[in-house]
């Protein structure tokens, strides 16, 4: 299950509006898939996981888009029904009962009837729930609670974006903590953070971001579009309207910019804030999490991040020659706007 729970950890976000979910699939007590869901909309990583244990159990390989959900749901349930009858699946979050964009997993699942079923936890939607009884109406073995710790917090954002905003802080950063002196991530980090972009539901910058930087901020190293390359809706947080629209910013199409000094973040959204200590401060008891890309440079740069903050470390890996770190930290009400 950890390793489920990683490998989703690999998609945290990129998912919205749904949940970043892991699923590893065992066969003769070998590993034989390990996937994740990787973008709303397309297949989810039941469902991925199933396709590439076929591949491996039959050394054969599916000729079809494998993110097609309707594709991939009606190739697995048009295989033998024992096919999948000896292996044991592991997920990190409980099958889904219901149809949306992409048909039920657990209703596949039920048709597919494998060994086991462990799963970290339940779904807490209403309507998504259900999963567990379909299997076990089909006799499939089912166990619940497996890493629920680690898997609830895989999901904290799924959770709170069914309430109000969920509120994402990105700082790249040199080992010694430096934020200044022009990019400062690998493009690994890059492409990562642009994706986030892609999807988000609005950006939050500072006026003086615009005003010094002259950013455009958009999503141009997001690989293909397949997480969207529309660059975001930016909202620049800032008690004064002072600011050169001829900048690239400004002329990005199908882009929408404002210029706000309140900010309401009661709205289910997946917000991104980019910024120095002017804007961490000002929100930094909104943010939920902050997403950290540190690179493996010292630098003499006077600019930093001058602010006492308890972080609760959730997941690192590597991005390129990066280390991507993901914390939490408490939020509780909105400060004034930087200038």
């Amino acid at each position: 299950m950890h390793q489920a729970i990683k490998k989703a950890w690999q998609y945290q976000l990129r998912t919205y509006p749904n949940p970043a979910v892991g699923c590893l699939i065992l066969h003769n007590n070998e590993i034989v898939a390990l996937e994740a869901h990787q973008k709303a909309g397309t297949s989810h990583a039941e469902v991925l996981a199933f396709l590439s244990a076929y591949e491996n159990m039959s050394q054969t390989k599916i000729d079809f888009d494998r993110f097609d959900a309707q594709k991939a749901h009606a190739f697995l349930l048009s295989l033998e029904k024992s096919f999948f009858s000896e292996c044991v699946v592991y997920v990190t979050l409980e099958p889904c009962s219901h149809v949306g964009k992409t048909p039920s997993c657990a209703s596949l699942l039920s048709h597919l009837k494998p060994k086991k079923v462990l799963i970290a936890t339940l779904d807490p939607i209403e309507g998504h729930d259900g999963g567990v009884n379909l299997l076990k109406e089909q006799d499939v073995e089912v166990t619940v609670g497996v890493c629920q710790k680690e898997a609830l917090e895989l999901l904290e954002p799924f959770l709170i974006w069914q309430k109000r905003a969920f509120v994402l802080f990105k700082i790249a950063q040199t080992s010694n903590g430096k934020i200044g002196g022009g990019y400062l991530s690998s493009k690994e980090s890059l492409i990562h953070v642009h994706q986030l972009r892609a999807i988000c539901s609005a950006m939050i910058i500072g006026g003086n971001t615009v005003r010094v930087d002259r950013p455009t901020l958009d999503c141009r190293f997001s690989l293909n579009g397949f997480w969207g390359d529309n660059a975001p809706d930016i909202i620049i947080y800032s008690k004064r309207d002072n600011f050169d629209r001829t900048i690239p910013l400004f002329k990005v199409k199908n882009r929408e910019v404002k210029v706000l000094d309140k900010l309401d973040f009661s709205k289910p959204s997946f917000i991104l804030i980019e910024g120095g200590e002017g804007m961490l401060n000002a929100l930094r008891d909104n943010i939920d999490w902050l997403l950290q890309y540190q690179t493996p440079k010292l630098s003499a740069h006077c600019s930093n991040y001058d602010i006492n903050l308890d972080l609760n470390s959730l997941f690192q890996e590597k991005k390129g020659v990066d280390l991507m770190l993901w914390s939490s930290i408490t939020t509780t009400a909105i400060a004034n706007p930087p200038s």
